[in-house]
């Protein structure tokens, strides 16, 4: 049986979100969106696709930056309007050049930042 992303429960916008989480140390790295095509591309070729919902067009993690993410397994969940892929992450997963997306935590009614950028 193949898979068929288009079995994918997608919002009115055509967009699923996806979560990404390190294969190795399974910390969850970030959360961005997919339509069907970035689905069918990320399969395709083992590089994480996603669509930018600002820029409105496909954007492969680590295409600019070179903080790459090679797929590992993709998952859906049981309703199947979340994606969840593993990855081998090179560099930083965030933006602001952290390692995971999620660095600010509340504590005590606080927010205390977890993690510096990467070197």
């Amino acid at each position: 049986m193949n898979f068929d992303a288009g079995s994918l429960k997608y919002d009115e916008k055509g967009l699923v979100p996806a979560i990404a989480q390190d294969a190795t140390t399974h910390e969850v790295l970030m959360l961005a969106w997919m339509n069907e095509e970035a689905v069918r591309r990320t399969l395709d070729t083992g590089r994480v696709t996603y669509w930018s919902r600002s820029r409105q067009s496909f954007w492969i993690k680590g295409e600019t930056s070179g903080h790459v993410q090679e797929l590992v397994d993709f998952r859906y969940d049981c309703d199947r309007d979340c994606i969840l892929v593993t990855v081998n992450q090179t560099g930083a997963a965030c933006h602001t050049n952290r390692r995971s997306c999620f660095y600010t935590a509340v504590r005590d009614g606080e927010d205390v930042e977890l993690m510096k950028p990467m070197g």
